[in-house]
């Protein structure tokens, strides 16, 4: 870019022509045109110009352009000032004898010739002079910051969009751009790249990913608004964060009280752990000993944790299991009478329960493990069907009651301490097979009882109750 305005119209030859560059305005020597130049004819010198007289006809040129400039093609006429010295081909040192005709064209053509002549020239000019003014207005000295490499730069660019686009730096939607790139530049201003750089931030056990254009951790923490002082941080606040970013743990201080053995302790700590703050408080934990919350747990600000202490023994229980019984229809014994085959036998569990006491308060058993040490017996019992008789003959009228309240207490299942008699009426067991019952007496019913009693007074009388009987009669 040109830092003149006056070096872009030296490229084109025009320095001299410019109002107030070396030279001052168009030079005298380009006169008005002779009236016949504009009918077509040749140009000729005036006499006592010093040149041949044909020398005119032969350069068949426009008004003020010199032979050479017409060969090289350039179109533009030779604008310099005579005031920069002499040509080599000036007065007497051209062969040609140019200098003479030149001071015979301004010597002899008139006034308004030359001022149609020159208008031309004087608007292309012109028009140069003022493009170009305006070219250098439009370029702009700007300070272009990209992360932090400061530089000057020349610019056209009308908005900051522009400029970064000319510059070909490429930002995304996490880098910071000041002004906004479509702000309208001007000379002098500053516009500020920055990269957003990505962060793996895990801040008091919460992971996410942020964005900062930080170029060091000090910077990202005070970007983000994290409160770093007594902070645990996992890279030093020094260290600088590349484009690809990096993996931050920032653990702040907390207050957490631990509660043992009857003692309360409250500290300060950045520890990762809930077991780490116990540690830190002074408690060791031993055999079985627990918190009321996990320990690899995050600790939280004004949390509480306690210490469990916690001691365990096993016990051995033994339970009884209950046996099932069967009923069998039988229709040989009367109704209402049940006779037991089979006596049932309850069965018999061990189980092993874990016995936990915490802070001296113990707590449910839970068991562990259960064995079968003897399975339960059925009990099988038949049930009588046959219709019983209405009556025994001279019997009825016998205080019954009274002789099974004198033998067994009125208890139809009653058994003497020997084992030999049983019953409301203490039978025998031969006894009671010759009277047509089955089984044991003291299984069957009251009412078969009662009935085989009748039937055996019937045959023997009050015999078979020899310290009863009597109560028969009342």
């Amino acid at each position: 870019m040109s830092k003149s305005q006056y070096e872009t119209y030296e490229a084109y030859g025009l320095r001299a022509a410019l109002p107030g560059a070396p030279g001052g305005a168009l030079p005298a020597r380009y006169d008005a045109e002779p009236a016949h130049a504009r009918a077509g004819e040749p140009v000729l010198p005036r006499q006592g110009a010093g040149g041949p007289p044909g020398e005119g006809a032969r350069e068949h040129v426009s008004p003020g352009l010199r032979a050479e400039d017409a060969d090289h093609g350039h179109g533009f006429p030779d604008l310099r000032s005579e005031h920069a010295g002499p040509r080599a081909d000036d007065d007497g040192g051209e062969p040609d004898g140019r200098a003479a005709r030149r001071r015979g064209i301004r010597g002899g053509d008139r006034p308004e010739s030359a001022v149609r002549r020159l208008l031309p020239q004087a608007l292309v000019v012109a028009f140069l002079a003022g493009g170009t003014s305006a070219f250098v207005a439009e370029d702009k000295a700007i300070e272009l910051s990209v992360d932090g490499h400061r530089r000057t730069l020349h610019t056209f660019a009308d908005d900051v969009g522009e400029l970064l686009a000319e510059e070909g730096v490429r930002v995304g939607a996490h880098d910071m751009v000041a002004p906004a790139p479509g702000t309208e530049l001007g000379s002098g201003d500053e516009v500020a790249v920055r990269y957003g750089r990505p962060v793996l931030l895990t801040l008091d056990g919460h992971r996410r990913q942020v964005w900062t254009t930080a170029h060091t951790v000090a910077g990202a923490l005070e970007q983000l608004g994290v409160r770093a002082e007594g902070a645990y941080l996992s890279a030093s606040r020094s260290r600088r964060i590349s484009r690809a970013g990096l993996a931050l743990d920032v653990r702040t201080e907390r207050a957490v009280t631990v509660m043992a053995d009857g003692r309360t302790r409250t500290v300060r700590t950045n520890a990762a752990t809930v077991r780490e703050v116990v540690e830190e408080a002074g408690i060791t934990l031993r055999g079985q000993d627990t918190l009321s919350v996990p320990g690899d747990s995050f600790p939280r600000d004004g949390q509480t944790v306690t210490v469990l202490r916690v001691t365990g023994r096993r016990e051995v229980h033994e339970e009884p299991i209950p046996f099932p019984a069967v009923r069998i229809a039988d229709p040989t014994l009367f109704q209402g009478t049940e006779v037991v085959t089979q006596p049932g036998r309850p069965g018999l569990r061990r189980t092993v329960y874990y016995v936990r006491t915490v802070n001296g308060v113990r707590q449910r058993p839970r068991p562990e493990s259960t064995e079968l040490v003897r399975p339960p017996r059925t009990q099988v019992v038949k049930a009588g069907t046959r219709p019983r008789p209405a009556s025994v003959h001279d019997a009825d009228h016998l205080d019954w009651h009274a002789l099974a309240v004198c033998e067994s207490g009125a208890r139809p299942d009653a058994v003497d301490p020997s084992g030999t008699y049983g019953g409301l009426y203490q039978f025998d067991t031969r006894t009671w097979h010759g009277l047509g019952g089955t089984g044991r007496p003291q299984d069957a019913s009251a009412e078969e009882q009662t009935y085989r009693a009748k039937k055996l007074y019937v045959q023997r009388g009050a015999s078979p109750w020899p310290h009863c009987g009597a109560r028969l009669r009342g």
